[in-house]
């Protein structure tokens, strides 16, 4: 018999509690990356929590989104031209596998969301359990984030590596990135999503792909919510 799925608030208690273990790594003077999603909003709520008693802390967020809930909640804000190498960005993910390659994207942050990991010595993801996967790939497809003009070029080119895209709307629209861009769903077989690395090279190589989902070389620390805890995976905090 299979395992009954985690409830909503089962969800929301993972994610609270990896939250509050992974905001402890922040430090007094820290720059830190500000992530985007559930997970990195309920760490944003920590922090403010933090700041409010007296921590000295500062981000750079990876959306308007996470902008605006950084403001709202009193959390000082940088940017790169100030402080174009962090101590460590804390965000989410869409997936997890058993190597700590990540799917990010869900929020359509995937550009800012690699650049702040890039910039950062240390990047650490909030999850809960809902997010470990024996492979990625097995709950969506690998976020794209592509020019508009380029779109269907893209959609081909992929297509003929054996991809299947199709551009992610709302509301009968495409969604559109914070960087004016447009984003693909991306799907393909296990064989492929087997290599990460190969799979995000080959796609990036497409005129017109500004950035993948996928996040493979990050030596990631992941902070997972677990029934009755929290599990850490990768590097100490």
């Amino acid at each position: 018999m299979n395992a009954p799925s985690p409830t909503p608030d089962h969800t929301n208690a993972e994610r609270l509690a990896a939250a509050n273990l992974a905001a402890g790594a922040v430090k007094d003077g820290m720059v830190i990356g500000f992530g985007t999603g559930r997970a990195a909003e309920a760490v944003l709520t920590v922090l403010a929590r933090r700041v409010y008693e007296g921590l000295k802390v500062s981000g750079v967020p990876t959306s308007i989104a996470t902008e605006a809930h950084a403001r709202a909640l009193g959390l000082p804000l940088t940017d790169l031209g100030a402080h174009p190498s962090l101590d460590l960005t804390i965000d989410g993910a869409d997936e997890v596998d058993p190597a700590r390659n990540l799917i990010k994207g869900g929020g359509a942050a995937l550009f800012r969301e690699k650049v702040l990991a890039a910039a950062s010595d240390r990047l650490i993801i909030v999850a809960d359990s809902t997010k470990l996967v024996t492979r990625l790939g097995s709950t969506r497809g690998i976020p794209v984030e592509v020019l508009p003009f380029a779109t269907g070029a893209c959609i081909r080119q992929i297509a003929e590596m054996g991809g299947e895209a199709i551009v992610r709307t709302k509301n009968e629209s495409p969604v559109v990135t914070d960087n004016g861009n447009w984003v693909l769903d991306v799907t393909f077989d296990a064989e492929a999503m087997a290599n990460p690395r190969a799979l995000d090279t080959a796609m990036r190589a497409v005129p017109g792909v500004i950035i993948t989902g996928l996040f493979w070389s990050f030596d990631a620390t992941v902070v997972v919510g677990i029934q009755g805890g929290t599990e850490v995976l990768g590097p100490r905090l």
